[in-house]
């Protein structure tokens, strides 16, 4: 399963990429093979697995602020593995070239 993701503390004031950091921790010490996006993050991992570091996330910026809005996004393929960097490939590769490097 892949499963992109944001989790985005309400009712703050100025920046919150503080609070961001502190949910990555989470996901980076869980694990399971993710990509941190500008927007989101995407893990692929058993469903088990990556719903309940999603929920750990949510739980986290909840403590540090008083209202959470987490979305996600879910591509569920049975059988398909490797497919957080191998959708990119499969794009690239009709394209002929590396795309989204910053």
């Amino acid at each position: 399963m892949l499963a992109s993701f944001a989790v985005i503390p309400a009712g703050v004031e100025g920046g919150v990429k503080k609070l961001v950091a502190e949910v990555l921790k989470i996901v980076d010490e869980s694990g399971l093979p993710y990509t941190l996006g500008a927007m989101s993050t995407t893990v692929e991992g058993e469903q088990d697995e990556v719903m309940a570091v999603i929920m750990k996330c949510h739980r986290k910026m909840l403590e540090l602020c008083p209202r959470v809005l987490t979305n996600i996004a879910i591509d569920d393929r049975k059988g398909a593995t490797g497919r957080l960097r191998g959708k990119v490939e499969d794009v690239e590769e009709v394209l002929g070239k590396r795309l989204g490097r910053g």
